[in-house]
């Protein structure tokens, strides 16, 4: 037995040098290895993430806020950090992950993009580290325990309060109930006009760093582009990006902004957005917005959180999973076309698909489990998927979606007129 186990059950540090960081879980497993990043503490639900590259996009994923991340992929920090792969809106601030755990130590960058040790990096925005840990241990409690609360800790001089972390774990609530959305999303409204990421030449159509702000008119962006209003509960950039891409003049809104306030900007569609926390809190305040949006019969397009609300505004449920699903490789197939995708995922809840009313259709099912993971509206123009087809990280197989939400919004104008 290691001689810094603390108490049983323990999945023990894979090393030998003191300890400087720990996770104390919930049901009393403690984990202990090098603390890397901030210093300090933080409670959250630990999951695990199966992606083996894009760590960087996934940290600053702001639908992971309240959460820790178990890689299960062990060289992690590889390829340090940069300033062009991050998700969320405002580039130093720390709306993702609130910690991670890795297998091996952080190693110097080793790539040609690489600006910042990945260490340094998590510093600047307050995100605790811990490395030197069985997490192919980790990963197994949790997909036979399901979802557990725990709080990562990093301390130079390796001093913990074991009794105190522990409680602090078991007193959490967790997510259900939880709404995180206003800790994440924009608070004022906001143009947006970059287009998608080209390794050899830059963005395609805006070259300067977005912020939420007004950006200078982009080449791409024409008048006759359709004009969509991007409801913030937590948006991804490469959501924004591939939306530019696909002909999409964007406004960013704030998650309570009214539906009146919405039709007044006289949207050719709306986005809902993907987003942290529980879908059934944030629809407190979201559902009746989108209800009145579908009733004025606006095209709409949900990912991810986005989905699940969708899903609650028709009558629909939404549960939280066992496990959840984190990681660029799952299998999704979409049954309007029986094509079988490889997509990117990020949910811890889910839509009931037995929930759906009789006026949606199924559209999407995950093939591992075969939960829900996408729906259509027959009488309404509005679809949603519970997968991230911006693929950032992840595969494409999905971005035919962004058409198809253009093709969408031409079908609805044309219907419009009369023709």
């Amino acid at each position: 037995m290691q001689k810094n186990a603390r108490s049983a059950p323990s999945i023990y540090a894979a090393s030998d040098a003191r300890p400087t960081g720990i996770l104390v879980l919930s049901n009393g497993t403690i984990l202990e290895g090098i603390g890397f990043g901030a210093s300090g503490e933080a409670v959250a639900e630990v999951c695990f993430n199966t992606a083996i590259t894009g760590y960087q996009e996934i940290l600053t994923d702001p639908s992971y806020a309240g959460q820790i991340i178990t890689f299960t992929f062990p060289h992690i920090g590889n390829v340090g950090a940069n300033d062009e792969d991050l998700e969320s809106l405002e580039p130093h601030a720390t709306t993702g992950a609130c910690g991670l755990v890795v297998k091996a130590d952080i190693t110097q960058p080793s790539n040609w993009r690489a600006v910042q040790h990945l260490d340094e990096w998590l510093q600047q925005r307050n995100i605790i580290g811990l490395s030197n840990i069985d997490t192919r241990a980790l990963t197994s409690l949790i997909r036979d325990n399901g979802y557990i609360n725990g709080v990562i800790a990093h301390n130079e001089k390796g001093e913990f309060d074991i009794e105190k972390l522990k409680a602090k774990a078991v007193c959490w609530s967790g997510l259900e109930g939880l709404d995180l959305v206003p800790v994440v999303a924009s608070t004022a409204q906001a143009n947006w006009t970059q287009g998608i990421w080209n390794l050899e030449t830059g963005y395609a159509t805006c070259h300067s760093e977005p912020q939420l702000k007004n950006l200078d008119p982009s080449p791409s962006v024409q008048d006759d582009n359709f004009n969509v209003i991007v409801l913030d509960f937590g948006i991804k950039r490469n959501i924004l990006r591939l939306l530019v891409d696909a002909g999409c003049k964007l406004t960013i809104v704030p998650p309570t902004t009214s539906a009146a306030e919405i039709i007044a900007l006289k949207p050719d569609g709306v986005f809902l957005s993907n987003g942290p926390g529980d879908p059934a809190a944030t629809g407190e305040y979201a559902v009746p917005t989108i209800q009145a949006l579908l009733e004025a019969k606006i095209p709409t397009f949900g990912i991810c959180l986005g989905h699940q609300l969708l899903g609650l505004a028709i009558g629909g449920k939404t549960i939280k999973m066992h496990q959840g699903h984190r990681g660029a490789n799952h299998p999704v197939k979409d049954t309007t076309t029986g094509k079988v995708e490889i997509t990117s995922m990020n949910h811890g809840f889910a839509v009931d698909a037995n929930s759906l009313p009789n006026n949606a259709q199924q559209t999407h099912i995950s093939l591992f489990d075969g939960t829900n993971c996408g729906l259509q509206l027959l009488d309404r123009p509005a679809f949603s998927v519970q997968h991230h087809p911006e693929a950032s990280p992840g595969p494409q197989d999905s971005h035919y979606l962004f058409a198809r939400f253009v093709d969408m919004m031409k079908n609805h104008a044309l219907s419009l007129r009369g023709t």
